[in-house]
């Protein structure tokens, strides 16, 4: 009887640890043989198969690899809800925004503890105690598992609300309209719009943007207000599949103005917005690899251009005078000096310019005829113009902040020439303060001899009591489509800086931080810089202490995940942990199919590789296609089921190669969200508890306790 019992019992572990070894058995995708020969290479594709979101078997691999990821993370339940907590307590739950002036209203937005979404409100002045709630995204989002606002634009009248949410992640949004002064809704509503919703100014007219079958924005739409949509009249139609449409108004109201652009060229049409009905006219028709914009000012439009002017300059011509040969020169084209923006005010114009790295601030006074500077007192900062929407107005509304000063709104007075603080957001944390923390830009001096920005953040106290090199290093990049990676501030990260972390942003080639050069050298036949460039500051950072390759953690997400993926087949060696967010790295595939979305738009960002050259560049970077029997870092790959952007079988395929081929014991988790799209969960909560998840990955694979 003793033996039959230990012989029961032995019987038992085996089970017991069996299922437990079973249930850390990583998913493995099934191979089916898919072939295709494009300029005589043959393109070997096994995980082909997992594009097809109704076959069962694709849905059954995702569910197990989120299974998988579960059980992985199992150990890790309470640090992530410790985390989520830690964050959530940090932020204000219930808080305002600084309320904006429109006409005799005051428009605002509110949250309150408890609920994932925003509340959009507003107060008539002289009447401030009476608060109209014309928005409440929570009541959209109840009971379902994903919600994004695509638009909300009230009428010149402020009587009429019209709104598009999204309920899938496919970003594509229902449009409808509410009187919000009698609260009626409107019968008409608009299925499967995009972005975007503009208002002529005869307050019954409305321009929305319709999507082709790849999602490009394609078509300007215009809607009377308590008509049958078959009555809608298309007032443009872009047929350029690298070509995507928009439309808005000048700020003074006059004129509607839609926009049609391509990666690197552009062309508008103008109509005045008290006349709908009429016929949009263009303004300077398309040239290739030109780019301009227009803003109108009294009489004038102003032309942002890049016709010989790399960096772009304003040029400036009558309406009635739009020739090209009548545009007169506002402000030269310089030398390192790039024109990002250019916004218009009745008695200023405001420039926002890019100059060593960093924004400038500075605006010209009509009157006078000089320009003048807002200036910044931090070495590395951020900002950005808030809505602004009044025409006649003495004072500019802007956000900055920096990775040690939390986003903060200025009102600047053109009058008295002063910056004033209407709000900075609370840090709820009571050994917060802004002053513990350092932040730097350091360089690192890419092959080809470019320095490239590195900025830093670090609890200063933490730099005292341990040396740099026992620091774990988070390093995150973009790197792509001419955005760049500005410095911000981010109470979530709070929780890696406070256990010893330092965060890093590597500036590379492919953003626009020093201008228009910048970003031409990291696209189509010079994209590798980008991946070089981030790999020489990992190795910088490496080199000089201030972390080591075991304690240095990369991200990246979209283009980002690209770039983490492909840094990872050349170098991983360098990294311990890399978290690709919904990244893009099946490129060749995706790139050859002009049936997916954004492909043909996307032409002048990565190449056409029905060109052999751009073929052959693509190949032999595109992370999917790369990957190699190796040793590879442990990674959290996630994606997003309903992305329109990064389709989900992208990090999905990336996931299911990187099994069969790794040659290492690291740990490789694939979470897709079932529910979402490119973004991740949508509400504020689901969010924090997304990042909670990411960190205690790190936080376990590096081995740091709680």
């Amino acid at each position: 009887m003793k033996i039959q019992a230990i012989l029961l019992l032995v019987l038992s572990i085996i089970l017991v640890s069996n299922s437990v070894i079973n249930a850390f058995q990583p998913p493995r995708a099934k191979k089916i043989p898919n072939k295709k020969l494009v300029h005589g290479i043959e393109l070997s594709d096994d995980y082909f198969w997992l594009r097809d979101r109704s076959d069962k078997d694709v849905m059954q691999y995702l569910i197990d690899e989120n299974n998988y990821a579960q059980d992985f993370m199992k150990d890790t339940e309470n640090i992530q809800e410790l985390l989520f907590e830690e964050m959530k307590s940090r932020i204000k739950e219930s808080d305002l925004s600084v309320p904006q002036k429109v006409d005799e209203y005051l428009y605002y937005t509110k949250t309150e503890a408890g609920k994932q979404y925003e509340i959009h409100c507003r107060k008539k002045i002289g009447n401030d105690s009476l608060e109209e709630v014309l928005f409440d995204e929570n009541e959209y989002a109840q009971d379902k598992p994903y919600f994004a606002l695509g638009g909300l634009s009230i009428s010149p009248k402020h009587d009429i609300l019209a709104y598009s949410i999204d309920l899938s992640g496919s970003e594509k949004f229902e449009l409808a309209f509410k009187n919000v002064i009698t609260g009626e809704l409107y019968p008409e509503t608009i299925s499967s719009t995009t972005y975007g919703i503009q208002w002529a100014e005869d307050n019954k007219t409305v321009f929305y943007t319709l999507p082709d079958k790849t999602g490009r924005a394609y078509k300007i739409v215009r809607h009377i207000i308590g008509s049958d949509i078959s009555e809608d009249v298309t007032v443009y139609e872009e047929n350029d599949g690298q070509f995507w449409v928009g439309i808005e108004k000048s700020r003074d109201r006059k004129y509607l103005i839609i926009s049609s652009s391509s990666s690197g060229t552009s062309e508008s049409r103008y109509l005045d917005a008290l006349t709908p009905t009429g016929e949009f006219l263009i303004f300077s028709p398309r040239r290739k690899d030109i780019e301009y914009g227009l803003i109108h000012h009294k009489g004038y439009f102003y032309i942002i251009t890049n016709e010989n002017a790399i960096n772009f300059k304003v040029m400036k011509t009558k309406v009635e005078e739009p020739a090209h040969n009548k545009w007169q020169e506002f402000i030269p084209a310089r030398s390192g000096v790039m024109i990002e923006d250019f916004e218009e005010f009745e008695d200023h114009l405001i420039i926002t310019e890019v100059e060593n790295g960093l924004k400038r601030l500075k605006y010209y006074e009509i009157a006078n005829q000089s320009f003048q500077e807002i200036t910044f007192d931090e070495a590395v900062y951020s900002f950005y113009l808030s809505a602004n929407p009044e025409f006649k107005t003495n004072v500019l509304r802007y956000h900055y902040q920096s990775l040690t000063t939390p986003d903060s709104v200025f009102e600047y007075d053109f009058n008295n020439k002063k910056s004033i603080l209407l709000k900075q957001n609370e840090v709820l944390d009571k050994n917060f303060s802004p002053s513990n923390y350092r932040a730097e830009r350091i360089y690192a001096r890419a092959d080809d001899g470019m320095a490239i920005p590195i900025s830093l953040v670090y609890h200063k106290e933490l730099a005292k009591k341990y040396k740099l090199e026992t620091f774990p290093l988070y390093l995150t990049s973009y790197g792509a489509y001419g955005v760049s990676s500005d410095p911000y501030f981010s109470s979530i990260r709070l929780s890696l800086l406070n256990r010893g972390f330092i965060y890093a942003i590597a500036h590379i080639r492919g953003g626009q931080e020093l201008g228009r050069p910048w970003y031409n050298d990291g696209k189509l036949l010079k994209k590798k810089n980008t991946f070089n460039d981030f790999i020489t500051c990992a190795k910088l950072l490496i080199e000089n202490g201030y972390t080591s390759k075991d304690k240095l953690v990369i991200n990246g997400g979209s283009a980002g995940g690209l770039l983490m993926g492909a840094v990872v087949n050349a170098r991983p060696d360098l990294f311990k942990i890399v978290v690709a967010d919904v990244p893009f790295v099946d490129v060749i595939n995706t790139m050859l199919d002009p049936s997916l979305p954004l492909v043909k738009e996307e032409y002048e960002e990565w190449g056409n590789p029905n060109d052999k050259d751009y073929f052959d560049y693509i190949l032999s970077y595109s992370p999917y296609n790369n990957i190699v029997k190796q040793n590879y870092p442990n990674m959290l790959i996630t994606a997003g089921l309903n992305d329109p952007r990064v389709s989900y079988w992208e990090p999905a395929k990336f996931t299911a190669k990187l099994r069969e081929l790794k040659t290492d014991s690291n740990a490789l988790i694939l979470k897709t969200n079932m529910k979402a799209g490119h973004s991740g969960a949508s509400g504020r909560y689901d969010y924090l508890k997304e990042i909670a998840f990411e960190y205690s990955f790190i936080f376990k694979i590096l081995g740091i306790k709680f």
